[in-house]
């Protein structure tokens, strides 16, 4: 691996799994199918490309028992498993030691208790999977090792975007080993790294919708209110217009966009909002320089949506195209996607804002039941903690039925409850098992299967496990 490697402590694992990736006879590709797994699958797949090693492509939404069986009785001898697998092992060694496959796995979750050779985890080297390396992070790491035609750093730009759609920014900026592979990025000219309003949409949203719904920093009058954010904007001295149509916060020259910036600070001062919030009114910014500018790919944050709104609408194939560059069919469809994707988000939003959540000593929660799709319950109770009427001082918990026998569950919480000691990748595993579920994943963000009908016993659970982290109990 090169001496500039963004992760050197992985550099020798990493080279180890690229040399038996480079004796396979051809790959199967495994990967996960949210923003963070597809981009491992398209730093993943374009490194094999590059470098003359034949795969193939497989998503799973979940990697079980079912689903490593049927990778089993495929004919292949390598399998690559990118933003899961780690997790799994305990259900992938069995396979490994009776001579069906051999696993290669780059992924950044909780590793289950077995061992296997070929594992590149940040987890195992003293990084932090959660905030420091996402799964395409790990993939990138793999990619460096692989090489090919070139070095490969151009990959960092996905790497960038997976670890923002695995909310590793969450603290305004990519940090640890992230901001190595930012470098890379910068370095190769496929990124900049930049300070700017911590707000979503800069790309592609109107400047009154970008402020109505910019709902990380709640600022009275503006956020979720379209008339408020009009009013705000027609009372600085800017051209916010151009003839009929609002502006985009892209379209505003630099000067501008401090006029804006400016004016929400003294607004959120003015209105009481905390000063440790009001610094999270800016943040760092990651732009994709190859995309044209104004469109969803240009900010890795957008990016990121958008590759949310294929996989989990059982379009990976559409989202790993879009990774992998394709810019017609595949963008188009990915469009579509988002816009439906947006339409349900909404409404999702919505159901929760009528509902309410069911409040606990230490955590709150809703059961959507079949109203919000399972695969992007979790993206909706994330939105919820940001809306009005939601309480944010408790972690959000969300039930969406899975099948007939079985739920899922996913579980946010924000930046200051886990500074305070919040762990809900540990909440959503041991509550699980105890119910005969199984889950984890992360500090901020977490999820569970559990049988249908022990939804009670599990918040209670739940409950207790909080208030042990934040030290209520």
């Amino acid at each position: 691996m090169p001496a500039s490697a963004p992760v050197p402590e992985m550099a020798d694992r990493a080279a180890a799994c690229a040399e038996r990736l480079r004796a396979a006879d051809e790959v199967l590709l495994n990967s996960h199918i949210d923003a963070d797994g597809l981009t491992s699958a398209g730093v993943a797949a374009s490194a094999l490309e590059r470098a003359g090693i034949p795969f193939e492509v497989n998503f799973e939404k979940q990697l079980d028992e079912e689903a490593v069986a049927a990778i089993a009785a495929t004919d292949y001898d390598t399998v690559l498993f990118t933003d899961f697998g780690s997790g799994q092992l305990d259900i992938i060694a069995p396979y490994e030691e009776a001579g069906d496959f051999t696993p290669v796995i780059a992924d950044h979750h909780q590793p289950a208790d077995a061992e296997t050779e070929y594992h590149l985890n940040p987890l195992l080297f003293g990084i932090d999977g959660g905030s420091e390396l996402s799964g395409a992070g790990a993939a990138y790491v793999l990619a460096r090792a692989l090489e090919g035609d070139g070095d490969n750093r151009d990959l960092a730009r996905l790497a960038v975007v997976g670890a923002v759609g695995d909310m590793q920014d969450t603290d305004g900026e990519l940090q640890g080993a992230n901001q190595g592979i930012v470098e890379d990025g910068v370095a190769a000219g496929v990124l900049e790294e930049g300070t700017d309003l911590a707000v979503y949409g800069k790309q592609t949203r109107e400047l009154p919708k970008l402020l109505e719904y910019a709902s990380d920093v709640v600022i009275p009058g503006i956020t979720n209110n379209r008339n408020g954010a009009i009013d705000f904007l027609n009372d600085l001295d800017i051209e916010a217009r151009a003839g009929d149509d609002w502006k985009r916060w892209v379209d505003l020259d630099a000067g501008e966009r401090q006029k804006v910036a400016s004016g929400l600070v003294q607004r959120a001062v003015r209105s009481g909002v905390p000063a440790d919030r009001i610094d999270r009114l800016v943040g760092t910014s990651y732009t994709l320089l190859a995309e044209p500018e104004g469109t969803e790919l240009r900010d890795a944050s957008e990016f990121s949506t958008l590759l949310n709104a294929t996989a989990r609408y059982e379009r990976a194939d559409v989202g790993l195209a879009v990774c992998l560059g394709e810019r017609d069919e595949a963008l188009t469809a990915a469009r579509e996607l988002l816009r439906n994707h947006r339409r349900n988000l909404s409404e999702g939003l919505q159901f929760v804002k009528n509902e309410g959540t069911t409040k606990e000593e230490h955590v709150q929660w809703f059961h959507a039941d079949d109203r919000i799709r399972e695969t992007i319950v979790g993206i909706v109770a994330g939105m919820s903690l940001g809306a009005s009427g939601i309480d944010r001082s408790k972690p959000i918990i969300a039930f969406a039925n899975e099948s007939a026998e079985e739920v899922k569950v996913s579980s946010r919480g924000t930046g200051h409850l886990v500074r305070d000691g919040l762990d809900l990748s540990v909440v959503m595993r041991e509550a699980s098992q105890a119910v005969g579920g199984d889950g984890g994943g992360h500090v901020i963000a977490a999820g569970a299967t559990i049988p249908r009908g022990t939804e009670d016993e599990f918040i209670a659970e739940c409950d207790r496990l909080v208030g042990e982290q934040l030290g209520k109990e």
